[in-house]
Parts: structure tokens; C-alpha cells; sequence
């Protein structure tokens, strides 16, 4: 081990042999946290070629079970997001894509951090079950064309470790270390195509463009290199995506989505992705075609319809669909006003996860309970004109004290300027070293 850190540090490119080893030593507890931690500063520093890159990936898979989905008929398509604020877009594509033919298995995380959980999201509504066996999620699969639940133990447990690792040693930002997580889960679920949407911006977890469209092209490559066909998506989190931040609140915003009032710009990323779903799943790489088939399935019912069933499927309660509130509802709400006339100039995303957090709709700690009534639903986005007086944003919380924190904290995020700044840009499709864009409104 002290040759490999030695020789990594150095800038040299480790062969296959010896990230075998490392994995396999770690992951079996031969080798000790500070040589790992060691090891893996020295990636962050150093980096890894593409070699490195498919050897670790592929290693980090084969420390668990493969989960393979060959018996369930039909294209399978993952969908992966890097995170956000206000992202609730799989609740979203993932019924659009199966109404129009596509199967939509997907492994989900909790929130930490500024940005929130799938899973926690789902669980607002009652009863519902995210930890599936896997005789479930497959049976869940195949009868309503979606899944989402929570990743199994003995999917990639080195990742695990590594992950918590990174955590506690600095090294979380590497982009071989991100490219090796996320994908190794990714490839470990056999689907047939992935798609990746990859946030840039305040509230992301790469604010750069750069180094956003630098990770997305190495897990498109990583994933190619695999034979799995993937497609990735550079998508803005300058503010929050929709109107809602928060677990409940973002699942009613979904279900109006999937009723057909969904806000411009939550429906823009929604249909970017799904439309790279149906590209990844061979329904059509054509934008314009693809937009017409996720049109129909929208304006038909077909896409909430399925929605429905997979709550059910699921054990919750799929009339939270008609009557929001059998959803958890906050306590206390307060109203954040413009004190002064002009157009929103910014919404600062990371200061409003950080807000969420402080009145318990995220966590600081993995331990943390989540409140998921509290959030909070913006009446205002970047370019919209306001006068004195008018509702920005109204708090849901648990105790007034907490709301008025909270009302605190966004009015310093959100900036209010004499002259209208442009909307942000719309998503753009990255296919390898190709961009791509797709604009919503495509014919």
C-alpha cells in the first residue's frame, strides 16, 4: 500500500492490479483509514486517467452483487441528479417516461446538506415504503413502469466506506472520486441506458460550469466505456428549481406538474431529461418527437396516472393525489414581502437549502430527523417584476421563532435590483463531448 500511495503521489497511473488491491484491502478492513485517506488525497491532488477511472469504477462494483433486470421486459432507463434545491424532477420524469414506454428503476438517497433527499420526499407521503426487497422493486417495476427506493446494502459497499471516508478527509470535490461513486452504483443496477443530470451553479454541488460539464463528460465516458448507453444534462441551480423547497410542498408541486400547471422552469429540466430518457431508451433521440410524446402523456393523464399506481405499489396513500392535505402540514407560515419595487436579481439557491435546513426540512447530521411539512413556496423567480408589498416567499415551519429565522435568512438571499436580469439559461443536453440543446419549446 505504501508503493501505491507513493506512486500516485507522484503523479504516476496506478495499473488495475494494484486498485484491486487497495479496494479489496479496504473494503475487508486490511487496510487501515490513514493509508486509504493517504491514497485518496493523493487522487484529489493527482487525478486519474481514463484507464484509472473504468479500473476503479469497475472494482467498486464488483465488491457487492450486481443487480440484474434482465427477466423484466422493456428498455430500462436510471435517471441520476447531483443535487439541488427545490429538485424534485424524478417524481416527475420518471411517470412521463413510462407513459411513453420506458421502464424507470431508480436507487435513491436522503438529504445531507443544503440539498434535499428523494427518499425523504417520498416519505411524506403516508405509508409510503422506500425500503424495497428486491423481489419488490422488480415486481414494482414491471406491473407500473417506475420504482424508487433506497439503495440495498450489497450494492457497492466500498462506496460506502469510501464515501464516508471523502467526507471526513476533504476529498468529496475529486472528479474521479464523484465519477467512480455515482456511476459504480449506477452501472451495478443493470439497466439499459442512464441519464445524468448534472446541476451547475450557487446551489450545486459544482458551482462551475466548468468543472460541471468537466464531471458530466467523465461519467458519460465512463458509462460508454461500460456499453451502457449515457446521456448527461447540464441543468442551472443559480435558484431553486420550481416554487417549493421542501418535502411535502415538493411533492404537491410534482403532482400539480403531472396535472399540467407545472412553473416554466422546472418543466424545462423535466422535459429535457425525459427526453434524454427516451433517447437512452430508443424511443427517439429527436427533441422535437420526444417533446410531443411527453406532451401527450402529460395532457392525457397517462403520466399521473402512473404516478398514482406506483404510490400504491408502493404502500402510501395515492389520494394525497386529490386532497393535499392528508400530506404533512406546517404549524406556523409567514410571508416574506418586497420591501422595495424593481425585479428579483437573484435567489441565492445555497442560502435558501441552508435556510431549509435550519428549520428542519434537510439535515446538518445523517442522524437528523426531518420535518416534512417545513419548506418554503417562492411566489417570485429571477426576472419577475415586484412592487412594495408583494408576496416573495411564504415560510412553513414548525414554531414561529424558527419561520421568522428563516424569513431572516431568505430575505438576504433574495436581491431585488432596478433592472430585469435574464432568466437563467435553459438546460443543455451533453452527449459525450457533444452539446446539445433542447429547448422546451422546441416544435
Amino acid at each position: 500500500m505504501y508503493e501505491i500511495i507513493s506512486k500516485k503521489r507522484d503523479g504516476k497511473a496506478l495499473s488495475q492490479k494494484e486498485i484491486r488491491f487497495f479496494i479489496r484491502g479496504y473494503v475487508s478492513g486490511d487496510i487501515p483509514d490513514y493509508q486509504a485517506a493517504a491514497l485518496l488525497m493523493a487522487i484529489y491532488l493527482q487525478g486519474m486517467n481514463s484507464r484509472e477511472l473504468s479500473f476503479l469504477t469497475e472494482t467498486m462494483i464488483r465488491s457487492g452483487e450486481r443487480f440484474s433486470l434482465a427477466e423484466i421486459p422493456g428498455k430500462k432507463v436510471d435517471k441520476h441528479s447531483t443535487g439541488g434545491v427545490g429538485d424534485k424532477v424524478s417524481f416527475i420524469v420518471s411517470p412521463l417516461a413510462a407513459a411513453c414506454g420506458i421502464k424507470v428503476p431508480m436507487l435513491s438517497g436522503r438529504g445531507l446538506g443544503h440539498t434535499g433527499g428523494t427518499l425523504d420526499k417520498l416519505e411524506s407521503i403516508p405509508g409510503m415504503n422506500v425500503s424495497l426487497t428486491p423481489e419488490t422493486f422488480k415486481r414494482v417495476l414491471a406491473d407500473v413502469g417506475m420504482v424508487i427506493c433506497g439503495q440495498t446494502e450489497n450494492i457497492v459497499p466500498a462506496d460506502k466506506k469510501i464515501y464516508a471516508l471523502r467526507d471526513a478527509t476533504a476529498t468529496i470535490g475529486s472528479i474521479p472520486l464523484i465519477t467512480a461513486s455515482i456511476m459504480s452504483k449506477k452501472l451495478a443496477l443493470e439497466t439499459d441506458g442512464i441519464v445524468l443530470d448534472v446541476k451547475t451553479g450557487r446551489g450545486a454541488f459544482m458551482p462551475g460550469l466548468d468543472d460541471a460539464l468537466r464531471l458530466c463528460e467523465t461519467m458519460v465516458e465512463t458509462g460508454e466505456k461500460a456499453n451502457r448507453k449515457t446521456i448527461g444534462i447540464i441543468t442551472n441551480m443559480d435558484q431553486p428549481l420550481g416554487k417549493a423547497v421542501g418535502n411535502s410542498l415538493e411533492i404537491i408541486e410534482s403532482i400539480e406538474a403531472l396535472k399540467g400547471n407545472g412553473p416554466d422552469d422546472l418543466m424545462e429540466v423535466c422535459f429535457a431529461v425525459a427526453a434524454g430518457m427516451l433517447a437512452a431508451g430508443e424511443v427517439t433521440d429527436n427533441p422535437g418527437t420526444a417533446r410531443k410524446l411527453l406532451t401527450e402523456a402529460l395532457s392525457s393523464g397517462r403520466a399521473l396516472k402512473i404516478f398514482r399506481e406506483f404510490i400504491t405499489a408502493q404502500g402510501g396513500d395515492a389520494r394525497v393525489c386529490e386532497n393535499y392535505d392528508l400530506l404533512p402540514q406546517s404549524k406556523c407560515r409567514v410571508f416574506l414581502k418586497a420591501e422595495t419595487g424593481g425585479f428579483v436579481s437573484e435567489i441565492d439557491a445555497l442560502e435558501v437549502g441552508r435556510a431549509a435546513v435550519d428549520i428542519g426540512a434537510g439535515r446538518r447530521k445523517k442522524e437528523d430527523n426531518i420535518d416534512h411539512a417545513a419548506g418554503f413556496v417562492f411566489n417570485k423567480k429571477i426576472g419577475d417584476r415586484v412592487k412594495i408589498g408583494d408576496l416573495i416567499v411564504t415560510v412553513h415551519a414548525g414554531d414561529m421563532d424558527e419561520a421568522e429565522c428563516a424569513k431572516e435568512r431568505l430575505k438576504r438571499a433574495v436581491v431585488i435590483s432596478s433592472g430585469r436580469r435574464p432568466q437563467p439559461s435553459p438546460p443543455a443536453h451533453v452527449v459525450g463531448p457533444e452539446m446539445i440543446r433542447f429547448n422546451r419549446h422546441s416544435s
